[in-house]
């Protein structure tokens, strides 16, 4: 089975890591591609040699399709990801899949309603950073974890719709996916509180463009998820455990190992440094974000009914509360409780 698949957007993400991802697997055929701007429509022409619209409504009702991509801006992916659920296709939506869990549940319906497959895209976690910390967590490499922090940090500004409000503009949407949900999937817990701080600080428009969260999961392990500017680069993430650290600097990876020991006289003070650390360093090989080519063979697989969906409607719709809660917590001042599921 040949997946027909039409692409919904062809602008910079649309054009290079979905239709290359497409393109480079057999499960697929490009059936069409859709975006308002002409010369794009020219550019996917020329490159695919398929139909190409303006308008998603006139796709959806002249083409046979298995699967359409939503890869437009933002505030559109609800409305469209349902028109493409209740003309009888399975739908891939980009992140952020929705601008608040509103949104969300609404698409869940729509999906249950068209008897049609939802599929967020949260590419992070096939990042090859996520992979080996899981790995290592796993095999005890640092003890029991008890902190996560994972941070993207850059110096420099934006003026385009990503700025501004009514477009879902902001980077907890844009980043979110990258920066808060890996953490929680390393260490595999339900967030019972958070506290999120957001600022506008060198961006034009009305939204963030720097946001910090920090939340307290059910067993009492803490994550702080955070994008930052910073002229220098910060550690993408710090993993502590209760014998020892990991920290990551892009690709590069490094172990701290120790265990710390109570002095013989209890009347003196223990060292704050234990000894005995050792320290083992190793790069990285992969995307931090995830290869699509990957993600994209285990959608095909998904599709056809071969494997369950690597990414559940149920999952991001978690996410989207939390993003919510992160936006309320900021708002208000305060910690936002989350109810548990």
């Amino acid at each position: 089975m040949t997946i027909r698949t039409a692409l919904l957007g062809y602008g910079r993400s649309g054009s290079t890591m979905h239709a290359g991802a497409i393109e480079g697997c057999d499960a697929y055929e490009m059936a069409a591609v859709c975006d308002i701007d002409p010369q794009r429509r020219a550019q996917a022409a020329e490159r695919f040699g398929c139909p190409t619209y303006a308008d998603h409504h006139e796709m959806l009702r002249t083409e046979e399709l298995d699967l359409m991509c939503v890869i437009t801006r933002s505030d559109q992916h609800c409305a469209m990801t349902c028109d493409g659920l209740a003309a009888g296709v399975d739908v891939l939506v980009t992140k952020p899949w929705a601008a608040n869990a509103t949104e969300g549940e609404r698409m869940i319906d729509a999906a249950a309603d068209s008897g049609r497959k939802l599929l967020p895209w949260l590419p992070a976690r096939w990042g090859c950073d996520l992979r080996r910390l899981q790995q290592l967590v796993a095999a005890g490499a640092i003890g029991r974890p008890f902190l996560a922090r994972r941070v993207v940090s850059s110096f420099g500004t934006r003026n385009d719709w990503q700025t501004e409000r009514r477009y879902a503009g902001g980077y907890l949407l844009n980043w979110g996916a990258h920066i808060v949900d890996p953490p929680l999937v390393l260490l595999g817990g339900q967030v019972q509180s958070v506290y999120g701080c957001m600022r506008q600080m060198m961006n034009p428009g009305d939204v963030e463009d720097l946001f910090m969260a920090v939340m307290t999961l059910t067993d009492g392990t803490i994550v702080q998820a955070e994008y930052t500017i910073s002229v220098e680069e910060m550690p993408t993430w710090i993993v502590q455990g209760d014998e020892g650290t990991i920290s990551v600097r892009g690709l590069d990876l490094s172990v701290h190992r120790s265990t710390a020991k109570a002095p013989d006289d209890p009347t003196q003070f223990a060292t704050m440094q234990s000894e005995g650390t050792t320290v083992t360093h190793e790069r990285l090989v992969g995307d931090p974000y995830g290869d699509q080519h990957e993600i994209y063979a285990e959608l095909a697989q998904a599709l056809r009914g071969e494997i369950a969906p690597p990414v559940t409607p149920d999952q991001a719709l978690t996410l989207s509360r939390l993003f919510d809660a992160i936006r309320l917590s900021s708002e208000e001042n305060r910690v936002v409780t989350l109810e548990q599921k």
